[in-house]
């Protein structure tokens, strides 16, 4: 059984769409799964959301690292997936995901899905082609791919630790490129942050981002 954690902050508009294609594509008699929304202090109708669609809403320190490792601990389920507010997993997840933690070969393995933009633009099809390309080469997907675990290997792990920035690329270093599988359905995330910000300058901002915390410089 498996329990989706989802970290909040004002994430009204977007956390419907998450739940709501949940709901719609995964069957909770054939494949049982609770949701639990950590949130760092929302002043939208971020709890009203959760709460409509059946979610745990649970209040977490602000900041993703923590309120993820808050929602870890309040699950209930075998296995964890963490997902971003903003991410649709698309159709199939639930079948591929429960078939992945199913077989006992995947206890101390973790699996993320595959990166998609909601822009039809040919700037965003470049962008998934460059993060597809930088999982081959890296194998360091974000926590916008979803992180799919069992409990038992999240807790030898040590968790989320509660950083400010980079707890994805934090869990995945832990895990390692050889327990670490793509499976293929699409975690379609809002492009609303690239085109607000731009195809070009956010991912070099990312990117930055990147190469400081490999540098050494502490998240915060």
């Amino acid at each position: 059984m498996l329990s989706f954690v989802i970290p909040t902050l004002d994430a009204a508009a977007n956390l419907k769409h998450t739940l709501q294609a949940l709901k719609l594509t995964g069957d909770a008699q054939e494949f049982p799964f609770e949701v639990v929304v950590a949130d760092g202090g929302s002043r939208d109708d971020t709890r009203a959301v959760a709460e409509m669609f059946g979610a745990r809403f649970i209040e977490a320190p602000p900041g993703r690292g923590a309120q993820l490792a808050a929602g870890a601990r309040a699950a209930r389920m075998d296995s964890l997936l963490f997902l971003h507010a903003d991410t649709v997993l698309g159709p199939g997840w639930a079948e591929a995901s429960f078939r992945f933690t199913a077989d006992i070969g995947n206890e101390r393995r973790a699996a993320v899905f595959r990166f998609a933009l909601n822009d039809p633009s040919p700037a965003a099809r470049r962008l998934e082609r460059l993060v597809a390309f930088r999982g081959r080469i890296l194998v360091l997907p974000y926590g916008d791919q979803g992180l799919l675990l069992s409990r038992a290997f999240y807790g030898e792990l040590g968790g989320f630790k509660p950083l400010a920035l980079m707890e994805d690329v934090d869990m995945i270093r832990r895990i390692g490129r050889q327990r670490l599988v793509v499976l293929d359905i699409p975690a379609l995330t809002s492009a609303e942050r690239y085109r607000r910000e731009g195809y070009l300058a956010r991912p070099f901002r990312n990117l930055f981002c990147l190469g400081l915390y490999f540098a050494g410089l502490p998240p915060a």
